[in-house]
This record gives C-alpha cells, structure tokens and sequence, in this order.
C-alpha cells in the first residue's frame, strides 16, 4: 500500500486553516471618506438659532491668512432662509453695549450692520441709554485675506473717535470672514484693541424690547469678583418675581462668558426688566448693574 505525500495530508489543513482566518480575522482596505452631514440653514424647532453665520463674499485670498494668538471671536449673527440677525455694538456711558437686530437676509452683512449702526438705537433702546456715534453713509471698500478696509469720518475729539471705531470693529467682526479692520488707512486692528471700554458685565442676551418667557436664559461676558454673575427680573411694578446667580467662566481681572438660567409666575403679559449685577465683597450691594427692559410672557 503506498502512504500519502506530506504535502497531500497538510493541504486539507492549510485551506481550512484560511477559510477559519477569513472568517475572524478583522480585514483591512480603503473604504472611502467618511459621509458628511450638511449644516442646518435654520433654526431648531426649540427656537436656538443656528450656529450657521452670513458671510461676505470677500476678495479669493491670495495666500492662507497668517496666524494670530488670539482666535476671532465667535459669530454672534444667525440666520434662517428669509432673515437674518446681526449683533451690533452702541454706546451707553463711555462704554460699548450690545443688541441686535433681525432684517430680511442679504449677502452684503457688513452693509447691512453698519447702516443700523448709523440708524441708532431704538426707542426701547434709547430708554436705557444707548446711542451711536457712526454716521450715515460708513461702508466696507473690501474684505480681504480676513481684513476689512472701511474709512471712519474723523470725530470732534480723540475719544469720540476711538469709541466709534470701537462700535465699528466690534460690530463687523462678528461675521467669519472679518478677523481685523483696517481704519483711515493705519494698521488693521481687533476687538483686543478695545476691549477696555467693556463695561464689567456685558449682557448679550436678552435685548432690550425682547419678550421673553420662563425658563429665560440670560447670557454674556463678565469681569466681576470671584466670576459671580447675579439675574433678577422684575415686574410693571418693580417687584423682584424671579432671581439667580451663575459663575463666568473667568473672573476677578479676566472675562468669561456666563450663562444664568431664571424663572417667574406671571398672571398677565406686562413689562419688566432683568438686571444682571455683581453683589459687592465689600458691603453686600448691587453694583455693576445693566438693566435690560423686556416684556414678560406670562407663564402657562
């Protein structure tokens, strides 16, 4: 009788051997790019705006913009298909203050933020001592390379100069494509430059005039004693019917961003006001305070 090769007896094990390692063994290869999801273009059903900001259609840069060691700020403008908000900065006290408005949506943002800086504050807005110091006719020449160029009109004094550029430059580098603004010709400058005139508590929503229902989300920037953020709400008849406190998220020689959530019973729709503070270390008191008229919802 003949005995079997070696080879015809290892055979049958080396393919089982395979078809065992094709089974359990993880594989490897090039499965393409991974799917990506395209950006909401409006606002959640729960009524936050979408993180998604207009922009200019600026000049094709020539070269990547450079590197700078402070990032740009976050837009603060929102759109949905038939409109679009743009925060804009005014002047209350020596100081800069925001608010907002929301427009039929345009491509030209920039056009549009500095003809409503140049229109002023509303009446509510007013109330509360807002004003501007950008005249009519102020436009953006060009956007380039994350820079835009503009002439401000000289002002009467050095510092009504400076808080008009101020407004300018805080305003137009909420949009993405304006890291900088070169002004009357000198070097492009940013928000840093002036963000001493920031008041200690910068109240960025709600508005003023807004109609606002609980829970009410109150947010901004803040430099006050140990980052401590105080909210209170009162109603038509200054009676205090809602308050909180939060913490920044830097404070005591540094700003940080605070968030402040509140809530209030009302019985009928009427007017009110939410002040954000800073309690004093030294005595307890409400110091700091930025008073924000707004209609209260009642609540259902």
């Amino acid at each position: 009788m003949s005995r079997p090769g070696v080879a015809g007896a290892i055979a049958p094990v080396l393919v089982a051997a395979a078809l065992l390692s094709g089974c359990g063994a993880p594989r490897s290869g090039v499965l393409g790019p991974a799917p990506t999801v395209a950006p909401a273009s409006a606002t959640a059903s729960s009524g936050a705006p979408s993180s998604a900001a207009p922009t200019e259609r600026p000049d094709p840069p020539s070269a990547p913009p450079p590197a700078t060691t402070t990032p740009p700020p976050a837009p603060a403008s929102t759109t949905t298909r038939d409109t679009v908000t743009v925060e804009l900065w005014f002047v209350r006290a020596g100081q800069l203050v925001p608010t907002r408005r929301t427009r039929p949506a345009t491509v030209a943002t920039s056009r549009l933020a500095l003809t409503e800086l140049a229109a002023g504050p509303t009446r509510a807005e007013s109330a509360t001592g807002l004003r501007t110091l950008v005249p009519a006719g102020l436009e953006v020449t060009r956007i380039t390379d994350g820079t835009a160029t503009l002439r401000v009109p000289s002002a009467d004094d050095r510092t009504q100069r400076r808080l008009r550029e101020a407004q300018v430059v805080w305003t137009l580098t909420q949009f993405p494509t304006v890291r900088q603004v070169r002004v009357d010709g000198a070097a492009p400058v940013d928000r840093t430059d002036y963000a001493d005139l920031l008041p200690p508590i910068v109240v960025s929503d709600p508005a003023p005039g807004d109609r606002v229902s609980a829970p009410l989300i109150v947010t901004g920037t803040a430099d006050v004693f140990e980052a401590t953020v105080s909210v209170r709400v009162l109603d038509a008849a200054g009676r205090e019917v809602a308050a909180g406190f939060g913490t920044a998220s830097c404070g005591s020689g540094c700003r940080g961003g605070y968030r402040v959530v509140v809530g209030w019973r009302t019985v009928r729709e009427q007017k009110g006001t939410v002040e954000v503070y800073e309690v004093s270390a030294r005595d307890g008191s409400r110091i700091n305070t930025m008073a924000v008229p707004v209609v209260l919802a009642p609540v259902s």
